[in-house]
């Protein structure tokens, strides 16, 4: 069974076939991905690595945890299961015109302008 990892403090400039020379040393990798920011298209530092077996994911945990790569101290650890997130919310877009089912419109006067009124 496949073991993923979690690897964290990449260079910035590492890419996903660079990780993934530096772990089939220790054993046969299945993929690795360095996450990227999907606007600029820079690493975030930190990736995934999956291993072919616990054994070898085992082995690259004790001997690549705490290894300088790439000028960094990077730390390798069993990736622990994507928390569930609540759906987001569509908002955003542009609508024109009025609101569907509604008159389209308010009354002109703010709570500000009835407050000045008052006041005279």
């Amino acid at each position: 069974m496949n073991k993923k990892l979690y690897v964290s403090n990449l260079a910035f400039t590492m890419d996903d076939d660079s990780l993934q020379s530096i772990f089939a040393e220790v054993g046969s990798v299945v993929s690795a991905k360095v996450i990227t920011d999907h606007r600029s298209g820079r690493s975030k530092g930190f990736g995934f690595v999956e291993m072919s077996t616990d054994e070898e994911a085992q082995a690259a945990v004790s001997k690549l945890n705490g290894n300088e790569i790439m000028g960094r101290t990077i730390s390798v650890a069993e990736a622990r299961p994507q928390e569930e997130r609540e759906p987001r919310s569509g908002g955003g877009g542009f609508r024109s015109g009025p609101p569907r089912g509604g008159s389209g419109g308010g009354g002109g006067q703010d709570r500000f302008s009835r407050d000045r009124r008052s006041s005279y």
